[in-house]
């Protein structure tokens, strides 16, 4: 375990030190350049269970080790960590939390983790953990904090007060924040909206695996078959955990419509949830006559051989949406996709796709519709689709651009500063 500070905090101080003709940044920015320079970053998340930030937090954490960084991810919940983490999951430093009300003996350990690790940059994401960190860091030492913001518009009257809580105070304690990194410009927006300090907020949209997302028709007909769905069936797809905000009720509502005309249709919904919520979304879909069009395939470690076994992939949700990795993931695999416009939906699938009002089954269901007219048409080019995401949305892209922003803010570069450079680079 280190004891003393990042080897960029030791570089910074040591060029500070010995500068007197020049602006500390140049030659901190310089150094940028060195061989060796070395970045020690510290991931602050809920835990690494199923989830789209989960899995960006793998693979930037994994990017930085394999630039020559460090990094660690701080969890207060383990077990049944992702799949595309447990293949080479960075060091994972667990604050042993039993339960919602086990709180004092976790945030002991979180404030002495705080102080031994002596990361370079502690990374945030989500409200309760942007909270903690912000409350708990030393503030007469050097680390940089930084708050990952991936959501917008979040509706949070749905969920419990302490959910309301730490999202008001992300808010009132944001300006302590060095560099705030949305994952989307509609987060950016929202952010700014809520109260957040603009000038700081720079957008670092999420970074697809193209390598591993891929076009694999064969595990798509494999896939298929372990449902028990026909080849010749038309295969409506998707996958989001069981939560409010993905609206799975519109969902069902546009399948049942959907399927009184297209009895060819196959449902698929990939992803699990608090079991109250399960059962509820079962019981409507028994209701609308759907059990024999349905398919709840629960989680599955390989999300490509379903996307790869759907004709369409859909999105429903309502609401708190910031870049939806399900969109960019079924694209790299070549699945067009009809959703809801949430987020950045709309700029993610751009004219490649169905984008329509959210919480509206029937206009849900006409995009499907339309989709799957212009798929028998052969107007959807699927290598365009792929394409789309590959040029625009490379996990390299996004790896390059927090790295960068990362060594520049540990370098001494403000945030206003990296937040006005991104956003050239964006327009």
């Amino acid at each position: 375990m280190s004891t003393g500070p990042g080897p960029a905090g030791l570089i910074y101080r040591l060029i500070a030190r010995g500068s007197r003709r020049q602006n500390v940044r140049d030659y901190a920015c310089a150094a940028l350049n060195l061989d060796g320079f070395c970045v020690k970053v510290l991931f602050f998340i809920r835990s690494m269970v199923v989830g789209g930030s989960q899995r960006q937090v793998a693979m930037l954490a994994r990017g930085l080790i394999e630039h020559g960084h460090e990094a660690a991810i701080v969890v207060f919940y383990t077990g049944g960590e992702i799949d595309v983490a447990r293949a080479s999951l960075p060091r994972v430093i667990s604050l042993g939390k039993s339960g919602r009300w086990d709180v004092i003996t976790p945030l002991a350990r979180l404030r002495r983790v705080l102080r031994t690790e002596c990361p370079d940059v502690v990374y945030a994401f989500h409200p309760p953990q942007a909270v903690l960190a912000t409350l708990l860091l030393p503030r007469a030492g050097k680390t940089r904090l930084v708050y990952g913001v991936r959501a917008a518009a979040m509706e949070v009257e749905r969920y419990d007060s302490l959910s309301a809580l730490t999202y008001a105070l992300e808010v009132r304690l944001s300006k302590r924040a060095d560099l705030i990194i949305a994952n989307g410009h509609t987060v950016r927006a929202d952010a700014i909206e809520r109260g957040m300090p603009g000038s700081r907020i720079a957008v670092i949209p999420n970074g697809i695996d193209t390598q591993m997302m891929h076009p694999d028709p064969a595990a798509g007909s494999l896939q298929r078959r372990a449902w028990g769905i026909p080849e010749t069936a038309f295969v409506i797809g998707c996958v989001a955990r069981f939560d409010p905000m993905k609206d799975h009720r519109t969902l069902l509502e546009a399948a049942a419509h959907f399927a009184r005309e297209q009895t060819d249709t196959r449902f698929v919904c990939v992803g699990d949830g608090a079991a109250r919520y399960r059962e509820e979304l079962k019981a409507q879909a028994r209701f609308l006559g759907l059990d024999g069009a349905l398919i709840w395939a629960g989680e599955m470690d390989s999300l490509r051989n379903a996307y790869n076994a759907f004709d369409v992939a859909t999105l429903s949700s309502a609401f708190g949406e910031g870049f939806p990795n399900v969109v960019g993931e079924a694209m790299a695999c070549g699945i067009p996709v009809v959703a809801t416009d949430v987020g950045d939906v709309r700029l993610i699938v751009g004219e490649l796709g169905e984008v329509v009002p959210p919480r509206n089954p029937q206009a849900l269901a006409a995009g499907w519709a339309r989709m799957r007219q212009l798929l028998m048409q052969k107007s959807v080019a699927r290598a365009q689709v792929r394409q789309s995401i590959v040029m625009n949305y490379s996990l390299d892209s996004m790896v390059h651009r927090s790295i960068d922003s990362l060594s520049q803010l540990v370098a001494g570069r403000s945030g206003e500063e990296i937040a006005r450079e991104l956003g050239a680079q964006l327009a």
